[in-house]
């Protein structure tokens, strides 16, 4: 049994979870200030972002010390390999959130936002929390099932992606090319957060099964 090992592991998934708490929470706030409009939201986001590096540095730290102390192989190396990969995930989903409060700083004490398009930015916002959160959760209790599931969420951020396509894309949108990109751009950066969030979930599988999501799959029919 490689006690030491596994414990190590679940330790580095631990503070990779720490990091999903704390994407959610940004990304929560970043839609806050979005809607809001809310300056001093956006700007205390984008003041925090040392916590981040912190625990970006205690999970590479982590993982090396799996690899050098550890000597994992196989099967075993693969999975440092992941915990890598999804801290690279989550950093990801945390700037995407930064990117999201920097619009809202940006055209400050303006509204980013048209009206027809704030509720469905409010929905991806909950979303992108959700998602967040359930990266977190998998990551605890490496249920392979509940990773394939965040997919679902990702799903339902695409249909309401492309959805808000058909709004810009509409001959009557009266709000002129800057906020047809400043849409355009805040959209990218929630459909990418949800593709991030399920990429974690792809590698947890991993880690949970040693293999990949479409194995399952073809080892289920």
């Amino acid at each position: 049994m490689r006690t030491v090992y596994h414990e190590q592991l679940a330790d580095l998934n631990r503070t990779l979870g720490d990091m999903c708490e704390l994407t959610g929470a940004t990304m929560e706030h970043a839609t806050q200030a979005l809607l809001q409009a809310d300056l001093g939201v956006a700007e205390q986001l984008l003041a925090d972002r040392e916590r981040m590096s912190v625990f970006a540095a205690e999970a590479e730290d982590k993982a090396f010390k799996l690899l050098a102390l550890q000597a994992p192989v196989a099967g075993e190396l693969r999975e440092v390999v992941s915990g890598f990969q999804i801290a690279a995930d989550i950093d990801r989903m945390y700037e995407l959130a930064l990117h999201v409060a920097k619009v809202a700083r940006l055209r400050h004490p303006e509204p980013a936002l048209p009206e027809e398009v704030r509720g469905y930015f409010a929905e991806m916002g909950r979303l992108a929390v959700r998602l967040a959160h359930g990266a977190h959760g998998v990551l605890d209790t490496l249920d392979a099932e509940a990773a394939l599931a965040l997919g679902a969420d990702d799903d339902a951020m695409d249909d309401l992606h492309r959805h808000l396509f058909s709004v810009l894309m509409d001959r009557e949108w009266p709000h002129g090319v800057a906020a047809a990109v400043d849409v355009t751009l805040l959209g990218r950066y929630y459909e990418r957060f949800a593709d991030h969030a399920v990429a974690v979930g792809r590698r947890v599988v991993f880690q949970a099964t040693g293999k990949t999501p479409e194995q399952l799959l073809q080892a289920a029919d």
